[in-house]
């Protein structure tokens, strides 16, 4: 079967010479030897799996709140054991930066003192809670799981794209499409040590469990979701189910004198951890958003006094502010003293005058997002967009400068899809997750999402968008010649063309 292997940019499992890396060889080979039939039988069993799991997502603003299948493509993606060594250890660096920066923000910020930040920047931002100055959570972890999303530039550079401290989503499905995956396409694994992300479930509840602060064996934890109608209660539920936990809504818990507590069966229990899937607004009533029914009213209260652990730490929205992400580099630099491993992406910040003016005058060449914006909702694509387009957006950025950065297009790397009958390049990005309880894990793997739509950039699921299984290969032993250990050097680039 043909494979329609080129994009402009880096593609991930061809050189440029059309020949399958290394890495991906044997994939090409088990894929190309099928013909449609099978794997159009194996692609319709998929999509029962699928179904039959509930493994879908609620699509904001369609009718009656539409529920749709996760597209998922069955060409793994596959990222060998020193590119992952690399991202595993910049990602540690960057997470344990993360978190000093936000412990300084509520508490001496010596960051904002010393100047490496402007602020107003950080006292503008709607995610910094002024209420929660001076208070801490346990053990000084604010951002239990991070999910930060990479993606590959025209060379094979892996870049930092965004930070999501607050709650991010898609873990389940990284666990689903690799048991997915197993059962329909079982032979691809054969001649490939493929390092297993089944353990998620266990490295989440061994964080919860760390920050409980009765000191009990994990105490009572429960997850905390808005609802059905949630685009990801498929994920609330799974976690719960998988860690042993109740799946709780804000209506199944109340405060008493300063203590959280879930109303059951056989009566009240004392909660210890809530590992929430709310934004911050809708926590508590009392403090946040007057109107709403998601949270718990007197919810803060009870973590001020460290009554209850919250994860990820109300506040932490902060730290992935897109207005606060092009200074990344210097508070890994700040905190660690440190070069940063991972490389970012250039970014124009609005509230910057001199920035600004670079954006208002090259709206046609950048791709400028608001800093609160999610999901691939409220971008202008500048070297797509119509003169209308970009008249109407300047009209934005000029009314409220900070609410908006700017990028120049990064050429993202592309991976063979299969769509239609045939094998043809889409753009992809990874978000690893990375879980912090006594020490730092990554998940060895993540979630790829490709963007399904011929010539897009955009990966949301919102947008049209699908997800991959990514899989991390151990590393091999070492050769060794008496005592001496043989080893490569590491490619920081991640394979060669």
């Amino acid at each position: 079967m043909e494979w329609a292997t080129r994009l402009s940019g880096y593609d991930e499992a061809f050189d440029r010479d059309g020949f399958p890396r290394e890495h991906y060889q044997t994939v090409v080979e088990s894929l190309g030897a099928l013909d449609n039939g099978q794997i159009k039988r194996r692609g319709q069993l998929q999509n029962i799996s699928l179904r039959n799991q509930g493994i879908t997502f609620n699509v904001y603003g369609a009718d009656g709140g539409e529920e749709r299948i996760f597209p998922f493509d069955f060409v793994p993606r596959v990222v060998p054991a020193h590119e992952w060594q690399i991202i595993e250890r910049g990602l540690i660096q960057r997470v344990t930066a993360l978190n000093l920066f936000l412990r300084d923000l509520y508490t001496e910020q010596k960051v904002l003192k010393d100047g490496l930040i402007p602020w107003d920047l950080i006292l503008s931002r709607p995610e910094y809670v002024r209420q929660l100055m001076g208070v801490l959570p346990p053990h000084k972890v604010f951002t239990h799981v991070t999910g930060t999303d990479l993606v590959r530039d025209a060379d094979g550079t892996y870049r930092v794209l965004e930070d999501n401290c607050r709650c991010p989503s898609g873990v389940s499905y990284v666990i689903e499409n690799r048991n997915i995956l197993q059962r329909t396409f079982p032979e691809l694994f054969a001649n490939y040590p493929v390092r297993p992300v089944r353990d998620y479930p266990d490295m989440l509840l061994e964080a919860l469990e760390f920050v409980s602060p009765r000191k009990l064996r994990g105490g009572l934890i429960v997850v905390l979701s808005p609802g059905r109608a949630n685009s990801a209660y498929f994920e609330h539920s799974f976690l719960a189910r998988e860690m042993g936990v109740l799946l709780v809504e804000g209506s199944d818990l109340v405060v008493d004198g300063n203590h959280v507590f879930v109303r059951t069966t056989g009566g009240r229990r004392q909660v210890d951890v809530i590992y929430r899937r709310i934004d911050d607004e809708f926590l508590d009533p009392l403090v946040f958003r007057r109107d709403s029914v998601l949270g718990v009213p007197g919810l803060m209260n009870a973590y001020r006094e460290g009554n209850v652990a919250l994860a990820n730490a109300p506040g932490a929205g902060v730290a992935d502010d897109k207005a606060v992400y092009p200074y990344m580099p210097d508070v890994i630099r700040y905190y660690l003293g440190e070069e940063p491993i991972l490389a970012q992406v250039s970014t124009y910040i609005g509230a910057r005058p001199i920035d600004l003016k670079y954006i208002l005058d090259n709206l046609d060449k950048l791709v400028v997002k608001q800093t609160d914006g999610a999901g691939g909702y409220g971008m202008l694509m500048g070297p797509f967009a119509t003169k209308a387009e970009i008249e109407e957006y300047r009209k934005g950025v000029e009314a409220e400068p900070g609410r908006y950065i700017a990028q120049p297009l990064v050429e993202i790397s592309a991976h063979p899809t299969y769509l239609e009958g045939k094998f043809v390049a889409r753009r992809v990005d990874l978000r690893p997750y990375v879980v912090y309880g006594d020490r730092i894990k990554v998940l060895p793997g993540g979630l790829t999402r490709v963007a399904l739509k011929d010539g897009s950039y955009v990966v949301n699921s919102s947008q049209g968008g699908g997800s991959k299984d990514t899989w991390v290969l151990e590393a091999p032993r070492p050769e060794t010649n008496g005592d001496e250990e043989v080893n490569g050097d590491l490619d920081v680039n991640g394979g060669q063309d």
